[in-house]
């Protein structure tokens, strides 16, 4: 017997999440069902909160819920280095492992072609113009090790060489193909404190 259809559109709802298969979706359903008004309220406002209230920083393009993101406003940071990622995501991540005390700077996307998505898609000229009127000394490209993460980096690398910023590119122990949101913390902090210069 199928399900009445308010459960069975909130079971395809759920079912939509990245890893929830039918079974767990059914499961997530029947919690809500299961549970006080306004256990399922807070649910729902915290979803609606999330979307309405969320914005990118002002200076840096991460995920916060004010204007200005924690990173950025933070004055024990250390202003004269960005490093540059492809998602808020990643900007977690590298926090999560401590070996890192500058500022960020988040494309919100990398170069992939077979996507329809170019440099202009991405947040780029921002960061130009933040290493060329701010005190800038160093400029960690931390894209991912794959084929659009190395075609991102070698762009940026084309872009900032007029400024004279030192630019650097993690690596080390990251293996090709792998994503930087998915490194363990010690191999992410390794390849942060070893970067190497890009030279010409």
């Amino acid at each position: 017997m199928p399900y009445p259809k308010l459960i069975e559109n909130t079971i395809d709802q759920f079912a939509k999440l990245p890893g929830v298969g039918r079974r767990s979706a059914e499961r997530m359903a029947f919690w809500v069902l299961n549970h006080s008004q306004e256990q399922a309220q807070g649910l729902a406002d915290s979803i609606t909160q999330l979307k309405e209230g969320l914005k990118f920083c002002h200076i840096c393009n991460n995920l916060s819920d004010t204007e200005i993101c924690m990173v950025c406003s933070d004055p024990a940071r250390d202003e004269c280095t960005i490093c540059v990622v492809e998602n808020p995501k990643d900007v977690l991540a590298i926090e999560k492992t401590g070996s890192y005390k500058g500022h960020y700077h988040v494309l919100l996307g990398s170069i992939a072609p077979t996507e329809g998505r170019g440099p202009e898609h991405l947040k780029v000229q921002p960061l130009i113009n933040r290493v060329r009127t701010q005190n800038i000394k160093e400029v960690v490209i931390a894209t991912d090790p794959d084929n659009e993460g190395e075609m991102t980096s070698l762009y940026l690398i084309k872009e900032l060489r007029p400024t004279g910023v030192k630019i650097s590119r993690i690596g080390v122990g990251l293996p090709s193909g792998s994503a930087v949101e998915y490194a363990d913390m010690p191999t992410l902090s390794m390849s942060l404190t070893s970067r190497r210069e890009v030279v010409a």
